[in-house]
């Protein structure tokens, strides 16, 4: 039976569960945050009293389409800085212990000795909890011994905290074969599930890219994995720029590898998204200039239909007005009931006016007696 099977399975779930919640994440994002985002932007950048744009439009397509960009880089950003501060959180042996990622074998004794002095469970005081005491001094003597090790560090470095779960792992080699092995197992399963995602119809642009992506990653891994050295872009690019940030320790190999995994995958989805919103603006804007046409020929619809309701409805009020054409009194006469009858209606119809009649009324009424009103 395989020794480490658990070390395969377990990253091709982790690629195909945090691709499908970042998809899962982007779709969220998109439909809560980019309608919020565009009505603030009208509340603040429109005056009010100012018409805004209406869906469909052409103005109101384009606001659409730039406030998505925005929101799904901002995502992506925010999956970003969220991968690094778990790996800042999750640490390192080398931050456990307290020494720099250079030091040597005697910088590694010397601080343990020191803590020592400081953490051994015969030293601290009767307050401290002494299972606490020993856990914590256990960890600290377990990273002085990895570290000191060059076979146990050399893989710590490259593989991280998983290689001191391989209990059958004593050389160099042995550590290369499984750190290879998984390699193998973790690219095969993420083109898989990329390859089923864009068979789905999920991500569709820039399929050969984006492979291209993912073999240049493989590369760089093992590269990593293979060389003596740390690799030039972490130790020229990324601890630099890492160390001008307050309080960000530098990183070891394996932790930019699981930054570049999460960026590399996010990335993949964020420009799914955006490639559709970039690919064709043209078609866009004639999209919107057609639901324009469409809108403005609705609306001459309605505006003839209004006509021909009015014409009708004068002809039908100049046939029941026929009898009366040429009797000027009987005009006048019926003239004067619509009158009344419009502001009878009017004054029914209007609450206020009730209550105020019915205010007046009661006043009048206050101080009669019961059926002198009658009797009046």
């Amino acid at each position: 039976m395989d020794e480490y099977p658990f070390e395969d399975i377990e990253s091709l779930g982790v690629t195909i569960a945090y691709s499908l919640f970042s998809r899962f994440g982007f779709y969220l994002f998109d439909i809560l945050v980019t309608g919020w985002a565009q009505s603030i932007f009208y509340a603040v950048w429109i005056r009010a009293g100012d018409p805004r744009p209406q869906p469909g439009t052409r103005t109101f397509v384009q606001h659409r389409r730039r406030i998505n960009i925005i929101v799904i880089m901002a995502y992506l950003l925010y999956t970003i800085y969220e991968a690094d501060f778990q790996l800042r959180t999750a640490g390192n042996l080398y931050q456990d212990l307290g020494v720099g990622l250079g030091v040597d074998d005697r910088g590694i004794n010397s601080r343990f000795r020191r803590l020592t002095l400081l953490h051994h469970p015969d030293k601290v005081s009767p307050d401290t909890d002494r299972s606490a005491a020993e856990s914590y001094y256990v960890h600290l003597k377990l990273c002085r011994d990895i570290l000191i090790d060059p076979t146990k560090r050399f893989a710590y470095d490259r593989l991280g905290p998983e290689t001191l779960f391989w209990q059958k792992a004593t050389t160099i080699p042995d550590y290369l074969s499984i750190g290879l092995r998984n390699l193998l197992m973790y690219y095969t399963g993420t083109a898989g599930v990329l390859t089923l995602l864009g068979f789905l119809g999920y991500i569709k642009q820039a399929a050969f890219w984006r492979f291209m992506a993912l073999a240049s990653l493989g590369v760089f891994e093992v590269y990593c994995l293979t060389s003596t050295q740390f690799p030039r872009l972490l130790t020229r690019l990324a601890n630099p720029v890492f160390a001008i940030i307050p309080t960000h320790p530098p990183f070891l190999p394996f932790q930019l590898v699981s930054l570049l995994r999460k960026l590399v995958l996010t990335a993949f989805i964020a420009f799914s998204q955006i490639g559709p919103l970039l690919a064709s603006p043209e078609a866009a804007a004639a999209a919107a200039e057609q639901n324009d046409q469409v809108s403005q020929q609705q609306l001459q619809r309605l505006g003839a239909l209004g006509q021909a309701l009015e014409n009708e409805a004068n002809m039908l009020m100049g046939l029941e007005m026929t009898p009366f054409a040429n009797d000027e009194a009987a005009m006048r006469e019926m003239r004067g009931r619509m009158k009344r009858f419009l502001v009878d209606n009017t004054v029914r119809s209007n609450v206020e006016v009730r209550n105020a009649m019915g205010e007046a009324i009661a006043r009048r009424r206050q101080g009669v007696p019961h059926g002198a009103v009658g009797a009046r």
